[in-house]
C-alpha cells in the first residue's frame, strides 16, 4: 500500500514494479526483503534478493530505459522513494568519464540479461542522439587525457608571459605565466579545455610543475637578454592538488633558486575555491612568506566567500575578476564597488591587480579608484618570453599620471 509521501509500504507478495515499466523512481529499502526476478521463456528467473539499506530500481532511472526486471515484496517492505531527478542531478555532476562508463556498463548488463534469457547474444540497440553524443564526448575526453600525458613528454607544452603594469611606477612590474598546448594534429588546444581536464585528474601536478620550472627558467633567460637592473616577477597558478604536495612552498623556493632567481621574484596565485581550505592555505601562505614569495588570490569575486578569504588569509595582492572591469567606466555602481574593495585592501596592506583591462578608459577609471596594477590586452597579450620586450610600454599607459604608492601594513607587492 502506498502513502502520499516519499515513504511507501508494500504487503508480502505485492508487486513493487514490473518488467517493461517506464521508471520514475528508485527505492531505498528501509525494512523487509524483496525478490528481483525476470522471465526466461515461461520460467521465472530469480536475479537477486535485496534487504534493508540496499537500493532498488536505480539502473532504469539512470539510463532512462524500461525496467529490465520485476520486483516483489517477500515480507512487508517499507521503502523511501528516490525521485528520478535526484539521481540524475547527481549523475550530471559526476565526472563525465565515470558517467559515460556507468551508462555503458548498464547497457552491457541489459544485453547480457537478454542473452541469458534467450540463449543468444542480440545486436546492440541503437542509442538515441543524446547518448551517442555523450559517448563521443567521453571518448574524446579519454583521448585528450592520454594526449596531454604524451604532450608532457613530447615538448608540446610551452609557457607564455602576460605583462602586468604598475600604475605607480609607470612600467611593467611582472608577468603571469600561462601554459599553452600546441597539439601536433589538432593545433592549439584551448587552455579552458586542457587545464580543466588536468585539474580533474592528477595530471595537473606535472603540468603545474612544468609551468613552474619553465617560468623560472624563462625569467632567468629574460634577465640575461635584457642585461639591466630591471627585475620583474613572475606569477604562477597553483592548483588545489599541487598545494597537497609535501613542502610545496619549499619546492617553489628551491625551483626559483635552481634557476638563479631570488624567490622574492616568484608569486603564487591561488583560486577562491582553494582558499576555502583555510588551515592548509594559511600554512602555505606563511611558508611562502618565509621564503619571500608573494601570494595572490586569483579571480576575486567570481564565487564562494570572497570577503571571508580577505578577512582570514593574508594575501599580498588580490586579482579582481574581469567581470568587475568590463562595465567601467560607465557603470557607477561597479566603480563604487571597485573603490570600496581597494580601500579595504589598502587597510589590510594589500594591493589589487585588475584583470581584463582592454581600453584606456577602463585603465583611467581603475587608476582613479586607487587600483595599482593592470593586466589585460591593453597592457599586452600573452607572448613568448623570448621575443617579449618588457621595457616597451603602450604609450597610452604612459599618459596616465600615477598616484603616489600606498603604504600597507605588510608592504604589499604584486
Amino acid at each position: 500500500m502506498s502513502s502520499a509521501s516519499a515513504k511507501r509500504v508494500f504487503a508480502p507478495g505485492e508487486r513493487i514494479f514490473t518488467e517493461g515499466d517506464v521508471p520514475d523512481v528508485a527505492y531505498l529499502i528501509e525494512t523487509g526483503r524483496i525478490e528481483v526476478w525476470a522471465t526466461q521463456g515461461s520460467k521465472r528467473l530469480t536475479l537477486s534478493y535485496l534487504g534493508a539499506g540496499e537500493i532498488l530500481g536505480e539502473m532504469a532511472v539512470i539510463d532512462r530505459a524500461p525496467r529490465s526486471a520485476s520486483a516483489d515484496a517477500i515480507t512487508e517492505v517499507s521503502v523511501t522513494e528516490i525521485r528520478a531527478d535526484q539521481l540524475r542531478e547527481r549523475l550530471d555532476e559526476a565526472d563525465p568519464v565515470l558517467r559515460g562508463l556507468l551508462i555503458g556498463l548498464l547497457s552491457r548488463y541489459r544485453r547480457g540479461l537478454r542473452a541469458a534469457r534467450v540463449g543468444v547474444l542480440d545486436e546492440p540497440e541503437s542509442d538515441d542522439l543524446a547518448v551517442v553524443d555523450q559517448k563521443r564526448r567521453v571518448a574524446d575526453k579519454i583521448r585528450l587525457e592520454r594526449e596531454l600525458l604524451e604532450a608532457l613528454d613530447g615538448d608540446q607544452l610551452r609557457v607564455v608571459f602576460q605583462p602586468i603594469f604598475d600604475l605607480h611606477e609607470s612600467r611593467i612590474a611582472g608577468f603571469e605565466a600561462l601554459v599553452r598546448w600546441d597539439h601536433p594534429v589538432r593545433g592549439p588546444v584551448s587552455p579552458n579545455e586542457f587545464i580543466a581536464l588536468a585539474e580533474e585528474t592528477s595530471l595537473i601536478v606535472p603540468v603545474g610543475h612544468y609551468a613552474l620550472m619553465r617560468s623560472c627558467a624563462l625569467l632567468a633567460e629574460l634577465d640575461q637578454r635584457l642585461n639591466s637592473d630591471f627585475r620583474p616577477w613572475v606569477a604562477v597558478n597553483i592548483s588545489a592538488r599541487q598545494s597537497l604536495v609535501p613542502d610545496f612552498a619549499d619546492l617553489l623556493a628551491s625551483t626559483a633558486r635552481d634557476s638563479g632567481l631570488d624567490p622574492v621574484r616568484l608569486k603564487a596565485e591561488i583560486t577562491e575555491s582553494l582558499a576555502l581550505d583555510y588551515e592548509r592555505v594559511q600554512a602555505l601562505i606563511a611558508r611562502c612568506r618565509w621564503h619571500g614569495i608573494g601570494v595572490s588570490l586569483d579571480d576575486f569575486g567570481t564565487g564562494h566567500s570572497g570577503l571571508g578569504h580577505l578577512h582570514r588569509l593574508e594575501f599580498d595582492t588580490i586579482k579582481l575578476d574581469q567581470s568587475f572591469v568590463r562595465p567601467l567606466p560607465g557603470d557607477l555602481k561597479a566603480a563604487a564597488l571597485v573603490r570600496g574593495i581597494v580601500t579595504m585592501l589598502h587597510g589590510m596592506g594589500a594591493e589589487m591587480v585588475a584583470e581584463g583591462v582592454e581600453t584606456i578608459e577602463q585603465a583611467r577609471a581603475l587608476k582613479s579608484q586607487g587600483v595599482r596594477y593592470l593586466q589585460g590586452w591593453l597592457i599586452g597579450k600573452p607572448q613568448d618570453p623570448a621575443v617579449l620586450d618588457p621595457l616597451h610600454v603602450n604609450p597610452l599607459l604612459l599618459e596616465l599620471q600615477s598616484a603616489q604608492p600606498g603604504h600597507g601594513r605588510r608592504g604589499a607587492r604584486a
